[in-house]
């Protein structure tokens, strides 16, 4: 039950986006104007570039290839798409870190292999809470979130009622997503790749803090 679930689920959900906020930022400062966290604008240059550039277009066709076997790790190691916790979500926050470890070397390197593992690495995250309060949760972008929150405020003018605990869930990933982005083009500003280090940083800790809330609450399902 949604009602359950502990309050720090929100305050993760916000992390998640501002991890991902952080790392579309770099990405589309230091990779060609190339985003990683989602797919949609990359499909539509890879439409467009099959026209003029086969070379593009084989790697925006990586990088959307990336994002899939990203999350088909995702589905892999967790097995379902719904939030419950005891689930070892900790394993793709870990796989998460590593790849973007992974990024920046190969970005100093200059590697356009380096797209792929950012990538990869987005795809692995969005993939890891797609269910929660009875709605499509993506932490990667805000596509879906503003369109649910839309429909959220039609309905609320209709007068019915409003799902507080989802319409907080909502506005938490958005303003992570926001926030993480601003971030994410200071520090790119400042250092480079080495921004890279900050949602790396978090993915690790959300990991371990997770796992060591399990641990210290059998009584959780």
């Amino acid at each position: 039950m949604i009602t359950k679930l502990p309050r720090w689920v929100e305050f993760g959900a916000l992390l998640l986006a501002f991890i991902a906020g952080s790392i579309n930022a770099i990405g589309l400062l230091g990779l060609d104007h190339q985003s990683v966290s989602h797919v949609s604008g990359t499909a539509t240059l890879f439409g467009t570039q099959l026209l003029t550039s086969w070379s593009t277009s084989l790697h925006l066709a990586g990088v959307m290839l990336s994002f899939f076997l990203g999350s088909a790790i995702s589905g892999f190691v967790l097995r379902s798409s719904s939030l419950k916790l005891k689930r070892h979500y900790e394993i793709p926050l870990l796989l998460e870190s590593a790849l973007l470890l992974a990024t920046i070397c190969l970005l100093y390197k200059h590697s356009n292999f380096g797209d792929f593992s950012a990538a990869a690495a987005c795809g692995l995250q969005n993939a890891m809470v797609t269910t929660y309060s009875g709605a499509v949760v993506r932490t990667t972008h805000l596509t879906g979130i503003i369109t649910d929150l839309g429909l959220m405020f039609g309905n609320y003018l209709r007068g019915e009622a409003i799902n507080k605990r989802k319409l907080m869930l909502f506005s938490y990933i958005t303003f992570g997503f926001i926030s993480g982005g601003t971030v994410g083009a200071y520090l790119f500003k400042v250092g480079s790749f080495n921004a890279l280090f900050l949602p790396t940083a978090l993915c690790v800790s959300i990991a371990f803090y997770y796992r060591t809330y399990i641990k210290t609450h059998p009584e959780v399902e």
